[in-house]
């Protein structure tokens, strides 16, 4: 008999392999450098400071707070986050986070 072992993500995992994978945030963004979009300890340093919300601006609820002059790039890419569920969207924002340094 095999038992199937269920592997349990932490937040931070499942958020990473988002980030990387099916959200391909990645494409705008680099955890130690601006690219396109701002880099993720950039986001984590300014989030923490101004008491951000990264899942409401991630619903599109919330203002960006990082870098406004690249909303619009941001904006075409709410279709994907949008219909994300709630788990994926803290594991992205406990990724993002876990680059704070």
């Amino acid at each position: 008999p095999t038992t199937t072992e269920e592997v349990v993500q932490t937040p931070e995992e499942l958020g990473k392999e988002i980030f990387e994978g099916k959200g391909n945030c990645v494409a705008c963004h680099q955890v130690d450098k601006k690219v396109i979009g701002p880099s993720l300890q950039d986001i984590a340093k300014i989030y923490k400071e101004k008491n951000g919300n990264i899942i409401a601006f991630l619903k599109e609820d919330a203002k960006p707070l990082v870098d406004p002059s690249q909303y619009e790039v941001m904006k075409t890419n709410f279709a994907v986050t949008k219909v994300m569920s709630d788990e994926e969207l803290k594991g992205l924002e406990a990724y993002v986070y876990s680059n704070l340094k």
